[in-house]
């Protein structure tokens, strides 16, 4: 059975740092890529970073682009989401999401930037 359980967040002030994490299991992990979202209050979710099975190639929102790191650690069955200078417009719950024959989704786990 495919999980996806995120853990990391929390709330921050702006100019603040959070490192986000999923945790896998159910699926070969190293055989597929994987992407964050995130959705905030009375907004449709949207894709923050993916990357690829083999770490070779990542993708970043515009909105994030410098700012935020995807990584992996296969043997770890782990991607995480780096998150550096936070603004209060990254609040929203993150979800991790993994595509095979179906979506997967995970619960999320809420950030809030606020001071």
């Amino acid at each position: 059975q495919v999980q996806l359980v995120e853990s990391g967040g929390g709330l921050v002030q702006p100019g603040g740092s959070l490192r986000l994490s999923c945790a896998t299991a159910g699926f070969t992990f190293s055989r597929y890529p994987i992407g964050w979202y995130r959705q905030a209050p009375g907004k449709e979710r949207e894709l923050v970073a993916a990357i690829s099975n083999d770490s070779r190639t990542t993708h970043y929102a515009d909105s994030v682009k410098g700012r935020f790191t995807i990584s992996r650690d296969n043997p770890k069955n782990t991607v995480y989401l780096e998150m550096n200078s936070l603004q209060p417009a990254d609040t929203a719950v993150y979800y991790c999401k993994l595509n095979l024959a179906i979506a997967y989704w995970g619960k999320g786990t809420l950030v809030t930037v606020s001071s």
